[in-house]
């Protein structure tokens, strides 16, 4: 059991916002000898400082108020607080500069977050990468400034942690970035779930996909799905990665998500929720860290996809990446509230359907289980 803590401020004025009991998802399938940590984590951390509440961008050297502003750490920072969260064990490796943005990216993740960072290393005179962020019209616009990580992943990493998951990118160009820390988790018996980037060069490389052979699921968006298999609709594109990966998985935006699991025969298509949104930033690391989730747990797949679904989509009501991603208890705070619901549409029936096997799972959260959390710089929070 993890220690209690509690609301405040730390001595450079942080506020922190720190869960008191973490609820444990995978209690049930822990067992003497099961590997320490859930999910391991490898990338760049960035300082990401969000602005909101804008009507329109600033015109040439004009100055305009946001009404909203938070600091968080970014980057890989995104998945590993949505993992976190979550309840999964979270291990991160990455580069720190020694500057104030590092050691509040470090105190953030590791005291707030409840992050192992043991696998991170602290850098004299490397700067940490900085991203502005405009959350504007449900989309966002970023400014990034920020250098290379003094070492390779793996030197940075040392002997990768026993780990039951890991989350990675697929690489563009295999044999220019060091993924040696991967292959070494995944003969330790880690389950590899990939991801893949936009491809800037609109080449779409199917050689990418030839990192595939390892893992055991991959999540593209349905641009990126159809782009590397060369097919006209994501249901397409979903069966032919289905012949490269235990798990296929598809995320279409407002369409929802479509999967395949051959390993239990399973195929599910789910709609996305009608929500406003505010900020898309980090809810495909959300998607992707509650997929794991309910993967580890051994949910049927229809339940992992509606679970990442719900989740990606609290996400994207709130702004700023890792300051979005939800905990147990914000779970819990939706399902109790559309649960409560006597009467209503259509639709909202069939979302109480949809989402029933939550049953199962909210009452054992308790109330101080983990919620959203406000971070910044600043000494009192704006968000």
């Amino acid at each position: 059991m993890r220690p209690s803590w509690v609301v405040g401020h730390d001595n450079w004025g942080i506020l922190l916002f720190v869960h008191a009991t973490p609820f444990d998802p995978l209690a049930a399938q822990r067992a003497p000898g099961d590997p320490e940590v859930d999910v391991l984590l490898q990338g760049m951390v960035f300082l990401d400082i969000i602005f909101s509440g804008l009507d329109r961008m600033p015109a040439g050297g004009e100055e305009i108020w946001a009404d909203g502003m938070g600091s968080c750490p970014g980057g890989v920072a995104n998945l590993a607080v949505a993992a976190a969260r979550l309840g999964l064990r979270t291990s991160l490796s990455a580069a720190f500069g020694d500057d104030d943005y590092g050691d509040f990216c470090w105190r953030t993740l590791a005291e707030q977050e409840r992050i192992d960072l043991a696998h991170s290393k602290r850098f004299e005179r490397w700067h940490t990468p900085v991203t502005v962020s405009i959350s504007m019209d449900g989309d966002r616009r970023m400014i990034t400034h920020g250098h290379d990580a003094p070492e390779p992943a793996s030197v940075i990493m040392g002997p990768p942690p026993r780990s039951r998951a890991v989350l990675f990118d697929l690489t563009q160009d295999p044999t220019a970035d060091d993924t040696a820390w991967i292959d070494t988790a995944h003969q330790q018996g880690a389950l590899l779930f990939a991801e893949v980037g936009f491809d800037d060069t609109g080449v779409w490389k199917q050689a990418t996909l030839d990192q595939l052979d390892r893992c055991h699921a991959f999540t593209p968006n349905a641009v990126e799905a159809m782009a590397y298999t060369r097919t006209d609709t994501p249901y397409d594109a979903l069966s032919a990665l289905a012949d490269r990966v235990p798990l296929a998985v598809v995320t279409n935006g407002a369409q929802g998500a479509l999967a395949i699991d051959s390993t239990t025969g399973e195929e599910a298509i789910v709609p996305a929720l009608r929500v406003p949104t505010t900020d898309p930033t980090g809810a495909g690391d959300v998607f992707c860290a509650a997929l794991a989730l309910g993967t580890l747990a051994k949910w049927e797949l229809r339940h992992r996809l509606n679970f990442a679904t719900l989740c990606s989509s609290l996400a994207v009501q709130e702004f700023g990446g890792s300051l979005a991603a939800p905990g147990w208890g914000d779970i819990a705070d939706w399902w109790q509230a559309h649960r409560a619901q006597t009467t209503g549409t259509a639709l909202d029936r069939a979302i109480r359907r949809r989402f029933e096997f939550l049953d199962d799972l909210v009452p054992a959260i308790p109330p101080s289980a983990v919620r959203r959390a406000a971070a910044t710089i600043a000494q009192r929070s704006d968000v």
